[in-house]
């Protein structure tokens, strides 16, 4: 049953935090959350098996947000989506450096590179392993 859950959810509408003040606020309503069970999720890593920390909810939103801004060389974000703004239950978090078509329409729109979820995660293989500089980020994240 969750197995359906989580890919009806990954698979349902998302909406875009289109501007970085949006995306701030944003941040704001999941620290808030910070303690609702979310998995995080690193597409090409291994699926998590267990809920994450408050503390490293908040500490992955510091790392990504700090990242978005450095790489994402746009005056814009538009890069991260939510299933709700208010009430999120998962968030897609586009990299930066494979963004493809991540938004419109697509038959093959790639995967994100993030993915927080209230929803145990299912593995999406992407069509290339988690790029070595992004496996160092995501290792010293956690360090």
């Amino acid at each position: 049953m969750n197995d359906d859950l989580f890919l009806q959810t990954f698979r349902g509408n998302f909406t875009s935090l289109l501007s970085w003040q949006q995306l701030d606020e944003f941040w704001d309503v999941v620290r808030r959350k910070s303690d609702a069970g979310w998995y995080i999720y690193a597409i090409g890593a291994p699926v998590p098996s267990a809920k994450s920390t408050a503390d490293d909810v908040v500490k992955f939103i510091s790392g990504i947000n700090t990242l978005l801004r450095e790489e994402h060389y746009e005056d814009y974000c538009g890069i991260v989506y939510t299933d709700s703004k208010t009430e999120p239950t998962m968030i897609k978090i586009f990299d930066p450096n494979n963004l493809g078509v991540s938004c419109g329409f697509s038959n093959n729109p790639p995967l994100p590179g993030w993915l927080l979820s209230l929803i145990p995660p299912l593995p999406l293989e992407g069509k290339r392993p988690l790029p070595a500089g992004r496996q160092r980020w995501w290792q010293a994240l956690w360090t």
